[in-house]
């Protein structure tokens, strides 16, 4: 076992024990080079015979089938360490509660909440049995999907997933947990496949609803309202669906489960009841006078129900979607239903997962928005979320026209307008929009448009430096792809811009000290990004190259400024 201290290839320190199973153990552990947190999985290869292989090559298969993932609810290795007797596999560490744990201290949870993780995992198995070849995880369970604080799930442990192979008619070897494990698990009923995951979800579900754990007596699937009549009978016929013991009676796919699970209440016994009673009720009552406008209407209404689900199926695919697809889809609902901002959210969610934003995209988005604009004039909150989402975008990710700090700024600017300009305070953002907005009014005014006459107060400086701190601070969270990147021009844009106004901060009276503060910031931010492309590491060289400089120039400035007083 590796002691608590020691560092293992030298950079990573172990800090504490976090986990044990059978042949291997996982520790917390600081990566000293980026002061990060990670797990550590410890694999000894010690001991002998089959069974020691087995779990052996299942812990490397674990490793080597998570290296190829990329997916927001699957940790990420980071590193493969194999020092000939052990192996050390660092992954992400993953903060939270295990579900298992979770039931077992507050016992069934609400059936809402089990609805919403079940989609969560839906999505992620979906994922999984998308690759090619297709991966089958094979051991859902509680204990194997931690809730992280902000309420996502990560789904833990490959260690028995495997990759399925068409040509094989069984599994070479038979693993599982008993209670969960599909019947195909066991050997002698074909291989496993998406099916497996998908029995093994059902009861994950059945244990998480109920409280039922399915590995204790009574060792059976019982329907969960004989645990809880209040449950809905449509989740309760999915649950038996899934864990039908002959694979063909199951759901085929996570994505026909999917759809059942978003609209489990249609599938409930007393939904459809009342619905052919109120079908019953309405050709009982309808007259024939009536008949025509009644089928008008109803042709209308069915019509628009059709397109609502036709608009909510389209916003809600799957995470895993390809990127063009997910692109087309979103674009595909907007030309549907134009006033709702849902689906403008998902488009400029997709924009900044695949961290692209610029010309071509600019220019489709706002041809979309621009076309439905009158339907988001109204100062309340959705409108004002969907202009901040907008604003925010183009702040910190386009890369169109000649790919600086101002193009941002002014592509922005108009959404942070109408946001200060409906000054509702009820609004969530409603100070950082304000902040951006008065950053795109100071550039629009003095750095554009820099042949006017007006020149700027002590308290515009004021304000914009203020600003300026609550800009770096809101871009600390940034986390997309190429964030580095993006950051750093944010920060030299900021130290030039200081630059270029320090005679007016200077005769102003603006504080030094003030504006040095804010120099400062966004070189300290600047130097302490760990960067690795090149283009990222001679942007941060060149800011590293112009502070003292820059701090020179505002220290002349300001002794010219006392000099002239």
């Amino acid at each position: 076992m590796t002691s608590i201290g020691s560092a293992i290839d030298k950079k990573y320190e172990i800090l504490k024990k976090i986990g044990q199973g059978g042949m291997s153990v996982v520790y917390l552990a600081m990566d000293k080079r980026l002061n990060k947190q990670w797990a550590i999985k410890e694999i000894k290869k010690e001991g002998s015979g089959r069974n020691n292989e087995i779990i052996v090559q299942s812990l490397l298969a674990e490793a080597n089938l998570m290296k190829k993932l990329d997916h927001p609810s699957l940790p990420r290795i980071v590193d493969i360490i194999d020092t000939g007797e052990t192996i050390y596999v660092v992954m992400d560490y993953i903060e939270g509660e295990p579900l298992d744990r979770i039931v077992n201290e507050y016992g069934a949870q609400p059936q809402e909440r089990v609805i919403d993780w079940a989609k969560q995992l839906c999505d992620v198995l979906q994922y999984l049995h998308s690759q090619k070849p297709p991966i089958i995880y094979r051991d859902m369970k509680p204990a194997n999907v931690m809730l992280k604080p902000e309420g996502n799930l990560k789904v833990i442990d490959f260690g028995i997933a495997r990759e399925f192979k068409e040509e094989n008619l069984a599994d070479t070897v038979s693993l599982g947990t008993k209670g969960y494990a599909a019947p195909e698990q066991f050997g002698g009923k074909g291989q496993t496949d998406a099916r497996t995951d998908i029995y093994c979800l059902g009861v994950t579900l059945y244990h998480l609803v109920t409280g039922q754990n399915p590995s204790e007596p009574p060792y059976e699937l019982y329907p969960i309202r004989q645990w809880n009549p209040n449950l809905s009978g449509g989740l309760e016929r999915i649950i038996q669906k899934c864990t039908q013991l002959n694979p063909e009676d199951r759901y085929q796919s996570c994505a026909e489960l999917l759809y059942d699970l978003e609209h489990y209440e249609k599938v409930d016994d007393e939904y459809k009841r009342k619905q052919k009673g109120k079908l019953k009720a309405f050709i009982i009552s309808s007259s024939l006078c009536l008949l025509m406008l009644i089928t008008g209407f109803t042709g209308r209404f069915l019509a628009a129900k059709e397109k609502g689900d036709n608009y909510d199926n389209k916003i809600n695919i799957s995470a895993s979607t390809e990127y063009e697809t997910k692109i087309n889809t979103y674009k595909e609902a907007i030309n549907l239903i134009g006033s709702d901002p849902r689906a403008y959210h998902k488009l400029l969610e997709a924009y900044k997962a695949n961290n692209t934003f610029g010309d071509q995209e600019s220019n489709e988005f706002t041809a979309l928005y621009n076309s439905n604009k009158s339907a988001f004039s109204t100062p309340d909150i959705e409108n004002l979320n969907i202009k901040y989402d907008i604003g925010t975008t183009y702040f910190y990710l386009y890369s169109g026209g000649d790919n600086s700090f101002r193009s941002r700024i002014l592509k922005a600017y108009p959404y942070f307008l109408d946001i200060y300009e409906a000054d509702n305070e009820d609004f969530e953002f409603n100070s950082m929009a304000e902040s951006y907005y008065i950053i795109g009014s100071f550039y629009s005014q003095y750095v554009v448009n820099s042949t006017s006459v007006k020149e700027p107060t002590k308290e515009a400086y004021e304000v914009l430096l203020e600003s300026l701190i609550v800009c770096m601070e809101n871009v600390e969270d940034y986390d997309y792809d190429d964030a580095a990147y993006i950051k750093l021009i944010m920060y030299q844009e900021i130290m030039n811009l200081l630059n270029d106004h320090r005679r007016g901060f200077a005769l102003t009276g603006v504080e030094q000290a003030e504006v040095e503060s804010v120099l400062s910031k966004a070189y300290e931010e600047a130097e302490a990004l760990f960067v690795t492309q090149t283009t990222s590491m001679e942007l941060q060289e060149n800011i590293k190259a112009i502070y003292p400089g820059y701090m020179e120039a505002l220290e002349r400035s300001y002794i010219n400024a006392e000099e002239r007083r």
